[in-house]
C-alpha cells in the first residue's frame, strides 16, 4: 500500500498543466534532437539547464528527462530512414529497420519501434519503482568507504566499457578527475589548477563544459563528415502504418525480452541503451529458429532493441535516484543538475524529498504515453526535419549553446571555455578517444576525492579503512577486473594477431 500511496502522490504532481506542459515540451524536444543524426540528447539537456532555474526543481528535472527518453524514441527515425542512428542506441534499429524500409514497409517498422519503445520504457519505470525503496535502504548503510569504492567502480566501469579501446576511456576519465579538481579545495581553501584566472576559482562550469563537449563538438564532427542522404519521399498515414497480424505477434516476444535485458543492464554502472540494444538484439538472434533473415529487414531485429533502450533509459535513474551513482554521461549531467538545484540524490532523497522522487517518476509514465501519442501522427513532421539543410541548422545550435552559457552567469568567459571545450571533444573524436568519460570524472571526482579524503581522516591514514565492509572489498575487487581483464584480453589479441 505504500507505494500505491507513493504513486498517487507522484501523479498529484505529474499531472498537473504544468507539469503535463513541460513534460510535453521535453519529450518533443528530445524527439526532435534525437530525430537529427549526431546532435545527442546530452547537447539538448545541457542547452535546457540554464532554462529549469526559473522552474521547480522537480518541473526542471521533468524536462530533462523527458528530452533524454524522447531522443531515444526519435532516434529510430533516421535509423530506419536514412540507415544512420540518431543516438548510438539506435545503430542497432538500422541493422533489420532499414532494410525493412527498402522493402517499403518503412511505416510498419516505425510502428512496431514506436510500441516495443513504449512497452521496454513502461517496463523500466515498474522497474524502478519496484527496487527504488529498497536499495535506497540497503545504502543508508553505505559509509564513506563504500561510497568511495562505488563511485570508482561507476568510473572505472563506465570508462573501460566505452567505445573503442579501455585504456583510451581511462584517460579521457583521468582528464576529468583533473578539470574536476579545478576551483578552491573544499578542506583547505586553496586555489588549485585556476591558471590565475579568477572565473575558475569556483571551478569549470558544469554546462560550458557540457555544451562544448557534446553540443560544439558534435556538431564540428556533423560538419566534417560527408552529408547525410535524404529521406524517401512518401506519406505516412496511420492506417498505411499498421504491421500485419504476424508482424505484431513476431514482436511480442522479442519486446519482452529486450525490456527485461534493457531494465538489467540499464540500472549497472558503466553501461547505458547502446550497450542494451545490442545485447538484446544478439540475444534475439540466438534464440531465433531463423537466424539468417536478421539483417534483411526481421521484425524481431527491431522490436528486441528498441525495447531495450527505452527500458535501459528508465533503469539508469535507479541507481542515480537510489545511490548517487551515475551509469553513463546523460546521468552524469543529470547528478549534476540536481546538485545545481540543491537536491542531495542518494538514499535519502526517497525520504526526504517524496514529491520530487515520485513526482519526477509519475512523469515517466506520463511522458511515454505522450510519446506514444505524439510520434506515431508526427512521423511526416519528423521526416521533414531531416530536409532542413546542415548549413543552416547546425550554426543556428551553435548561437543557441553559446547563448545558453553565456545566460547562466552573464559571463563572456564562460562562452570561451565552452568552444574550448567543444574543439577539444572533436579532437579527440577525430582521434577516437570516447569523450563521455570526461564528463563523468568531472562530475563524480570531486565525490571520489571527499569520500577518499573522508575515509582517510576518520581511519587516521590508515588504507585499510578502504576494506573494512564487505560491500567496498566487493566493489574493489570488481574494479581490480575491469582494469585487469581488458589488459589480458588485449595481449591474448595481440599474440593471436602475431601468431597469424
Amino acid at each position: 500500500m505504500s507505494v500505491l500511496h507513493d504513486l498517487a502522490l507522484g501523479f498529484q504532481i505529474a499531472l498537473t498543466w504544468q507539469a503535463i506542459l513541460i513534460c510535453l515540451g521535453g519529450v518533443v524536444l528530445g524527439t526532435f534532437v534525437g530525430v537529427l543524426p549526431g546532435i545527442g540528447a546530452l547537447a539538448a539537456i545541457s542547452l535546457c539547464l540554464p532554462l529549469t532555474y526559473y522552474m521547480l526543481p522537480v518541473h526542471g528535472l521533468i524536462l530533462l528527462s523527458g528530452i533524454f527518453y524522447g531522443a531515444q524514441y526519435g532516434s529510430s527515425t533516421s535509423s530506419i530512414l536514412l540507415n544512420i542512428p540518431g543516438t548510438p542506441a539506435a545503430a542497432a534499429t538500422c541493422l533489420d529497420g532499414n532494410p525493412m524500409a527498402r522493402k517499403g514497409r518503412a511505416g510498419q517498422a516505425l510502428f512496431i519501434v514506436t510500441l516495443s519503445s513504449y512497452f521496454g520504457g513502461m517496463v523500466g519505470i515498474l522497474l524502478l519503482v519496484a527496487f527504488a525503496a529498497p536499495l535506497a535502504q540497503f545504502a543508508l548503510s553505505f559509509g564513506a568507504p563504500e561510497y568511495f569504492a562505488v563511485m570508482l567502480l561507476g568510473l572505472v566501469a563506465a570508462s573501460t566499457a566505452s567505445p573503442g579501446s579501455p585504456v583510451k576511456g581511462l584517460a579521457m576519465m583521468v582528464l576529468g578527475l583533473i578539470f574536476g579538481m579545478v576551483g578552491t579545495d573544499v578542506t583547505s581553501g586553496a586555489y588549485r589548477f585556476t591558471l590565475g584566472y579568477l572565473e575558475l576559482t569556483d571551478g569549470i562550469n558544469l554546462v560550458a563544459m557540457a555544451m562544448g563537449l557534446f553540443g560544439i563538438g558534435e556538431v564540428l564532427s556533423n560538419l566534417a563528415a560527408p552529408p547525410a542522404p535524404q529521406p524517401p519521399k512518401k506519406s505516412f498515414r496511420l492506417q498505411e502504418m499498421l504491421p500485419t497480424r504476424t508482424e505484431a505477434r513476431q514482436s511480442v516476444m522479442p519486446a519482452i525480452r529486450g525490456s527485461l535485458i534493457g531494465s538489467w543492464i540499464g540500472a549497472l554502472p558503466g553501461t547505458g541503451p547502446a550497450i542494451a540494444a545490442f545485447v538484446a538484439y544478439a540475444t534475439e538472434k540466438r534464440v531465433s529458429r531463423t537466424p539468417e533473415k536478421f539483417g534483411t529487414g526481421a521484425v524481431e531485429g527491431i522490436a528486441a532493441p528498441e525495447a531495450a533502450n527505452n527500458a535501459s533509459v528508465q533503469a539508469a535513474f535507479i541507481p542515480t535516484l537510489c545511490i548517487g551513482i551515475p551509469g553513463d554521461a546523460v546521468m552524469a549531467f543529470m547528478l549534476g543538475a540536481m546538485i545545481i538545484h540543491g537536491i542531495v540524490p542518494g538514499p535519502n532523497l526517497i525520504t526526504e524529498q517524496p514529491d520530487m522522487f515520485w513526482g519526477l517518476v509519475a512523469s515517466f509514465a506520463v511522458g511515454n504515453l505522450i510519446l506514444v501519442l505524439l510520434t506515431l501522427p508526427m512521423i511526416g513532421v519528423w521526416v521533414k526535419i531531416l530536409n532542413i539543410p546542415r548549413q543552416v541548422l547546425y550554426p543556428l545550435i551553435i548561437f543557441l549553446i553559446c547563448v545558453g552559457v553565456f545566460s547562466v552567469n552573464s559571463n563572456v568567459f564562460d562562452v570561451f571555455v565552452a568552444v574550448a571545450f567543444g574543439i577539444l571533444g572533436f579532437v579527440m573524436t577525430l582521434f577516437r578517444y570516447p569523450v563521455a568519460p570526461i564528463l563523468l570524472g568531472y562530475i563524480l571526482g570531486p565525490l571520489v576525492e571527499e569520500n577518499f579524503r573522508r575515509t582517510l581522516f576518520i581511519s587516521n591514514g590508515d588504507f585499510s579503512a578502504f576494506l573494512s565492509s564487505p560491500v567496498s572489498v566487493i566493489c574493489l575487487g570488481l574494479v581490480a577486473l575491469a582494469l585487469i581483464v581488458p589488459a589480458v584480453l588485449a595481449v591474448r589479441r595481440r599474440r593471436l594477431k602475431a601468431a597469424s
